[in-house]
């Protein structure tokens, strides 16, 4: 029997698997490497596609920001307008009512009785006289509570003035401004 020695084809052997496995390795590192770096890539590309979509509507949001603001800036000037037209329509609307307060006071005022004083404050009208008896104011009041212009005539304050006739007198009233009664009622009956 011939003694063969096969420990340096075996080291040889061995020796071609171990440079074959690191060669491997290697590679398998390097396609992991360049992998992952291919991956980073695609992530970093798509976080950046991300980031100018949302610049993209970060600049939409405050163009659409400001187009609110020029809204709400409009509706406010819209009431502003509003509420101008109203205040003036009311004052054209009740131009007219001063004529017919004084026209229907100088009917309500029966012969006999002079009007020294008128004052108005808000709805109220204050007014001062000279009457040639108490029956020449009582008649006033009652004028003036069955006025469509006038309601709920109040005597505040009667005092005798001999100056002007024996039986005359000096008043205050007050009675309060309603506009037409008639119209008011006619409302509140349909109701």
């Amino acid at each position: 029997m011939a003694k063969i020695n096969l420990l340096p084809w075996r080291q040889e052997y061995r020796a071609q698997k171990q440079k074959e496995f690191q060669q491997v390795l290697a590679l398998v590192v390097i396609a992991a490497a360049a992998s992952v770096f291919l991956w980073m890539k695609t992530v970093d590309g798509q976080v950046a596609l991300q980031d100018e979509r949302n610049q993209i509507l970060q600049v939409k949001i405050n163009a659409l920001n400001k187009q609110v603001r020029e809204i709400q800036d409009l509706k406010m000037r819209r009431q502003e307008l509003i509420d101008r037209m109203r205040v003036i329509q009311e004052l054209q609307g009740n131009r007219p009512l001063a004529v017919r307060y004084f026209d229907e006071l100088v009917q309500a005022t029966p012969e006999g009785l002079w009007l020294t004083t008128l004052e108005r404050k808000g709805n109220n009208l204050s007014v001062s006289g000279i009457a040639e008896s108490n029956n020449r104011v009582s008649s006033f009041m009652r004028n003036l509570d069955q006025s469509d212009w006038y309601e709920s005539p109040n005597l505040n304050d009667v005092t005798a003035s001999p100056a002007f006739g024996e039986q005359a007198s000096a008043f205050q009233l007050s009675v309060n401004m309603s506009g037409r009664k008639s119209n008011n009622e006619d409302q509140g009956v349909a109701n």
